[in-house]
């Protein structure tokens, strides 16, 4: 019998593109306002950052990887001293836009009437900060008490033991096809693949449900748990 739900946090729960780019274009906003050396830089130019720095530092907390991005961003135009400012700008209005898919708060309130709620994340997007307080029973976030990040077996063995019930009596819920889906299977939970964007699933993956909207959740669960 499920009697846990644990949610993935960007882009399953949280609309998390919109806020990054609005951190981005502010960033880009302040480079320009503080030397005419930024006039060359776009806001493609420090998407790429991003994702140069993440292919290299991967396992890194996700604050890290973004401080290191934005350091490559600034150093494109000599700013390389105000990188202390200029993460403390992009984080305040990174926060300040993101927030739940319009689906997700009514859905979490049906969910809570019937199954235990959690939300574990690799990311950095705390509930509090991202219009999901008091939200859930339990909270994990990657690199904090020494959590390695999803898929590491160890981030989902912390899952179950926060749910304080078996494996499978856990479902996970995410966007993350290898983090959501496949890892949580290896490790006795079951597993929900929201794939809002309605992408093709690749052969050999096969999550207990798909879902495009936390809409349709209580259903599927209420089905997965019989």
């Amino acid at each position: 019998m499920l009697t846990t739900v644990v949610f993935d946090a960007d882009e399953t729960l949280l609309d998390l593109r919109p806020a990054v780019t609005g951190g981005l274009v502010a960033v880009l906003e302040e480079m320009r306002r503080l030397t005419p050396a930024a006039a060359g830089v776009s806001l493609a130019d420090l998407e790429s950052d991003w994702a140069a720095v993440f292919g290299a530092l991967s396992a890194a907390p996700v604050m890290e990887i973004r401080r290191a991005a934005l350091a490559r961003s600034l150093a494109r135009a000599g700013l390389d001293a105000h990188l202390d400012d200029i993460a403390a700008l992009f984080f305040a209005r990174r926060f300040a836009l993101t927030r739940p898919y319009p689906d997700v708060l009514p859905a979490l309130a049906a969910l809570r009437e019937r199954w235990t709620l959690g939300f574990a994340t690799n990311g950095n997007s705390r509930a509090e900060r991202c219009g999901l307080a008091g939200e859930f029973a339990f909270e994990l976030y990657a690199h904090e008490g020494g959590l390695p990040k999803k898929p590491a077996p160890e981030f989902y063995a912390a899952v179950v033991e926060a749910a304080g019930v078996p494996a499978p009596h856990v479902v996970y819920v995410g966007d993350s096809l290898a983090h959501d889906v496949v890892g949580p299977q290896r490790a006795g939970l079951r597993a929900v693949w929201l794939n809002r964007l309605g992408l093709p699933r690749p052969p050999g993956v096969v999550p207990d449900a798909e879902l495009t909207t936390v809409a349709d959740l209580p259903a599927v669960l209420a089905s997965l748990g019989r």
